[in-house]
C-alpha cells in the first residue's frame, strides 16, 4: 500500500487559531532593492554570480534572509548596467523573517523571477504560539500561500546535490494556540 505524501496549505500568515482572526499580512515588494551584508563576498563575473560567506544577511523591503553562505546569481543588466538578480540560494541554518513570522530550514532559494522562496532540510514555519514542521516549505511572496510537503524533495531523503541532508520524511507536523476562555461562571 502506497501513503499519500503529507502536504498542508496554508495562507500566510499563520495565524490559524481562532483567538481573534489572522493578523494582516501585507504583500512582499519584490521589486524593492536588496541589501546584502557578510563577512566576505567573492564575485565571479565570468559565471554572473556572487558568493556572500560567513554571517550573511540579506534584506528586501520587510524581509530578511541569513545564512552560513548565499550565492547570487544574475543575468543581463537593467538600464543603470548594473546586474539584475535572478536567484538566491542560502544554506546553512537559514532563516527568513517578515513581520510576525520566521521560517528556519537548512537551505533555501528565492526564485525572484517567480517570486518563490522554497526551504528545504528540518523546516519550521512560525508565528505567535503557532507553528508547523516539515521536510519542504514554498512560500509564494505574491500570494502569501505557503506550503508544507512532509514528503521531502523528488521523493527521497537526501536533499538535491547535499549528500547525508536527511529530510523529516513523510510528516507535516504542528502546534497552534487555542484561545482562552474566562473561567468565571456566568450569573443566574
Amino acid at each position: 500500500m502506497t501513503r499519500a505524501p503529507a502536504l498542508l496549505s496554508i495562507g500566510l500568515p499563520l495565524a490559524l487559531a481562532a483567538s481573534g482572526g489572522a493578523v494582516a499580512q501585507s504583500r512582499h515588494n519584490s521589486a524593492a532593492p536588496i541589501d546584502v551584508a557578510s563577512d566576505a563576498i567573492e564575485l565571479q563575473d565570468r559565471a554572473n554570480r556572487a558568493l556572500l560567506t560567513g554571517n550573511v544577511r540579506i534584506t528586501q523591503a520587510e524581509m530578511t534572509l541569513t545564512a552560513s553562505r548565499v550565492t547570487v546569481s544574475y543575468t543581463g543588466q537593467i538600464a543603470d548596467g548594473s546586474p539584475q538578480v535572478s536567484r538566491l540560494d542560502a544554506a546553512g541554518g537559514v532563516t527568513v523573517t517578515r513581520p510576525q513570522q520566521s521560517a528556519t530550514s537548512q537551505y533555501a532559494v528565492y526564485d525572484l523571477n517567480r517570486r518563490i522562496i522554497t526551504m528545504i532540510g528540518g523546516v519550521t514555519l512560525r508565528q505567535g504560539g503557532n507553528n508547523v514542521t516539515g521536510a519542504r516549505l514554498s512560500i509564494n511572496l505574491d500570494t502569501g500561500r505557503a506550503t508544507i510537503d512532509g514528503s521531502g524533495v523528488g521523493g527521497g531523503t537526501t536533499a538535491p546535490g547535499q549528500p547525508g541532508v536527511q529530510s523529516r520524511g513523510g510528516r507535516v507536523t504542528g502546534r497552534f494556540s487555542v484561545p482562552q476562555r474566562s473561567t468565571s461562571t456566568p450569573q443566574q
